[in-house]
C-alpha cells in the first residue's frame, strides 16, 4: 500500500504524520517540531491521526530514542489502556430499558472524583474489597521498592483506587458488533498512584537538566539518560504502574460482568477475552531500523503484524477491534482513539445539553452538564481517523456503543 502519511522536515529528523483528512492543530505541530529537535531521536517522530497537543510531548506521538527516555512522552496516566470482552449475549437478549444496566455498573465500579480526591472521594473505595486486597498482594512489594527510594512518588490512595475508573475520558461501555454480539469494553489506567509517579519523575528530569545546564526547546521535554540511576528507577516505576493499570482494568471488568449478571435482567452468559491491556501510555524497549531503541507511546497503541488492539471512538460513536499490519515507518503503532478536536474548556462553551443529547441518541449514558466536555463533537470523527491509518491496522470488529459509564 502507498504511504499514507505526511512528512514535515525539520533540521534534525523529520516528522511522519498519519493525519491525512483529519485536523492537525498548529500547536501540536509546534510541539512535535520541538521533540524532533532533540539530538537522541531515532530516524523520525511518528504521529498518529488522533494527534493533539499535550503537556510537553504531544498526545498521539511515538518517539524512538537512543539511550534516553522523556518522562513527559509517557505522561502521567502511565499504563492507561483498553480492555474488551466479547460475551455470548445477543442484542435481542437485552432489556428494552438499558438504564438499570448502566446504574448497576455505576454502583459496582467507583467512578468520578469528589472531595478533591480525599478520603470521601466517590471515585475511590472507603474500604478495599477482598478482591482488591488480594490483587494488591501482587503489587505491594514493587510499590515498596519504589517509595523506599523515592518517597515523594508515593500516593496514599494506592489501594483505595485499585479497581476504580477515574474521570475524564475513562469509561465502561456495552457495545454491539456487526453481528449483534454484546461486548464489554473499558478504558482506564494507573489512577492517582501512576499520576504521582509520572509527575514526580517529570520534575526530577527537569531538575537533572538544570543540574547539567542542558538547554531544551521545552522544559517539559526533560529526559533521563540511559545508565543513570534515575533512568533505571523511572523504568522500574513505569513497569510497576503498567502492572497496576492492567490489574485495575481486570478488577473493573470482573466487577462489571458480575454486576450485569446480578441484575437478573439478562440470561446466563459467558465472556471471552478478545483484546486486553493494549496500553497506550508506556515505554518499551524495541528494535527499529537497525537499532535497539527506547520507544515511548503517548496516546498510541503498538500494532505489530497480527497484534490485536482497541481503538475507541467518542461516546455515541463507534469503536474498533483492530489487527496490526506491522508498519515499520510508524514504529509498528496506531492511534489510541479518536483524539480530541478541541479543549475541554472550549467544548463546555460550544456545546449545549441539547447538542449532547442529540449526539448520544440511542446510547444509555449521562446527559448532564458534567459530561459536556466528553460529548462526541469534542472529538475527531472516528471514521476519518481510521481512514487515515488504513496502512497501520485492519479492522476486525466494529463496535457501536449502547451503554456508556463515564467518570
Amino acid at each position: 500500500m502507498m504511504a499514507n502519511y505526511q512528512t514535515f522536515e525539520t533540521p534534525n529528523v523529520p516528522i511522519k504524520a498519519w493525519t491525512n483528512g483529519v485536523p492537525f492543530e498548529a500547536e501540536a505541530e509546534a510541539q512535535l517540531r520541538r521533540v524532533a529537535a532533540l539530538p537522541f531521536v531515532h530516524k523520525w517522530v511518528a504521529v498518529m491521526p488522533d494527534v493533539h497537543a499535550g503537556i510537553g510531548a504531544t498526545v498521539g506521538s511515538v518517539i524512538a530514542c537512543n539511550r534516553a527516555v522523556i518522562p513527559a512522552a509517557v505522561g502521567v496516566d502511565i499504563g492507561c489502556g483498553m480492555m474488551a470482552v466479547k460475551t455470548s449475549l445477543r442484542a435481542d437478549q437485552l432489556p428494552d430499558d438499558l438504564r438499570p444496566l448502566r446504574l448497576a455498573i455505576e454502583a459496582a465500579v467507583p467512578h468520578g472524583r469528589t472531595d478533591h480526591g480525599g478520603k470521601n472521594d466517590r471515585g475511590a473505595r472507603g474500604e478495599p474489597t477482598a478482591a482488591v486486597v488480594t490483587a494488591w498482594t501482587e503489587l505491594a512489594a514493587g510499590y515498596a521498592q519504589i517509595v523506599a527510594k523515592h518517597a515523594s512518588a508515593g500516593n496514599a490512595m494506592h489501594v483505595n483506587q485499585l479497581g476504580t475508573l477515574g474521570t475524564g475520558n475513562h469509561f465502561i461501555e456495552l457495545c454491539l458488533d456487526e453481528a449483534g454480539a454484546v461486548w464489554v469494553m473499558l478504558h482506564s489506567g494507573s489512577r492517582g498512584v501512576g499520576n504521582r509517579i509520572g509527575s514526580y519523575f517529570i520534575e526530577r528530569a527537569k531538575a537533572e537538566m538544570r543540574r547539567w545546564y542542558v538547554n531544551l526547546p521545552d522544559q517539559d521535554l526533560a529526559y533521563l539518560p540511559q545508565g543513570s540511576d534515575l533512568f533505571d528507577d523511572y523504568l522500574q516505576a513505569v513497569e510497576w504502574a503498567q502492572q497496576y493499570a492492567r490489574i485495575n482494568r481486570e478488577l473493573m471488568m470482573k466487577a462489571t460482568i458480575d454486576a450485569l449478571r446480578a441484575t437478573q435482567l439478562l440470561p446466563e452468559f459467558t465472556a471471552h477475552l478478545e483484546a486486553v491491556n493494549c496500553h497506550h501510555n508506556y515505554v518499551s524497549f524495541e528494535h527499529h531500523y537497525g537499532a535497539n531503541v527506547i520507544v515511548t507511546r503517548k496516546g498510541a497503541v503498538r500494532a505489530r503484524e497480527g497484534e490485536l488492539g482497541i481503538i475507541p471512538g467518542s461516546m455515541g460513536a463507534k469503536s474498533f477491534i483492530v489487527r496490526g499490519k506491522g508498519n515499520a515507518e510508524s514504529f509498528t503503532s496506531c492511534s489510541h482513539g479518536a483524539g480530541r478536536a478541541m479543549s475541554r474548556t472550549k467544548a463546555k462553551k460550544l456545546f449545549t445539553l441539547e447538542d449532547h443529547a442529540a449526539a448520544t441518541a440511542g446510547v444509555e449514558c449521562r446527559k448532564d452538564v458534567d459530561v459536556i466536555d466528553e460529548t462526541p463533537g469534542a472529538y475527531k470523527v472516528i471514521d476519518d481517523v481510521m481512514a487515515a491509518q488504513a496502512d497501520l491496522v485492519d479492522i476486525v470488529y466494529t463496535l457501536k456503543q449502547i451503554v456508556c459509564v463515564k467518570g
